[in-house]
């Protein structure tokens, strides 16, 4: 494939709401893949603004990288107006259900791989924010699709239910910095990063414990 995927970036505004609070949010979400096929990375808050970015492609599948609220949002109208799975680790279940009560999706596990436009997204299992975080790796491009697992400057939040702080710092040590420096990371808030610029802080980011 001539160029290498197509990455598009659409952000949404909207509310995350976890242990009786609620906080104001802008989320990234990401769509892979060429002029006639896409995968949808999360489906944040604003149904239109994504379907709006599709356009006349075929949507491969609807991959929800965790199961928190604003990252769930309107996944499930996604997935039938565009006549796509919603793909969720089945360890976010608890979550989603939160969200979304008796509405289905597909398990989506570690190791897996979805094909779009001629590559495949890796699905590498990251728990920490939460039990099923995945993050998405696309090797041909360089490239890792975060969610809320890394971001610039650290780890994502673990100071709510469902998260451990010392299960999120060996999923970035262990799978995330196992990459190689120059993959980009486009992360589920705010901007992105690369593996390189984020690994020699590791022992910062442990030492401050979160």
């Amino acid at each position: 494939m001539s160029g290498g995927p197509r990455i598009d970036r659409v952000v949404t505004s909207g509310v995350f709401e976890l242990d009786g609070g609620s906080w104001a949010v802008d989320n990234n979400i990401w769509l892979v893949g060429d002029d006639d096929e896409v995968v949808i990375v999360d489906a944040a808050h604003d149904e239109h603004a994504i379907t709006e970015a599709v356009g006349g492609r075929r949507v491969v599948a609807v991959v929800c990288t965790h199961g928190h609220n604003d990252h769930v949002t309107v996944a499930p109208q996604l997935g039938a107006r565009l006549d796509a799975p919603v793909l969720l680790h089945p360890g976010d279940r608890e979550l989603w259900e939160m969200t979304h009560p008796g509405r289905r999706f597909r398990n989506v596990e570690d190791g897996e791989r979805i094909a779009v436009a001629g590559t495949d997204l890796e699905v590498l299992h990251t728990p920490g924010h939460s039990p099923g975080s995945v993050c998405l790796h696309l090797p041909e491009a360089k490239t890792l699709f975060s969610g809320d697992t890394l971001f610039a400057g650290g780890p994502g939040a673990t100071g709510r239910s469902f998260s451990s702080f010392p299960t999120i710092i060996s999923s970035i040590e262990g799978r995330l910095f196992a990459l190689p420096e120059d993959t980009r990371v486009h992360t589920g808030h705010g901007d992105g990063t690369t593996i390189g610029t984020e690994a020699p802080h590791l022992a910062e980011w442990i030492a401050r414990g979160h």
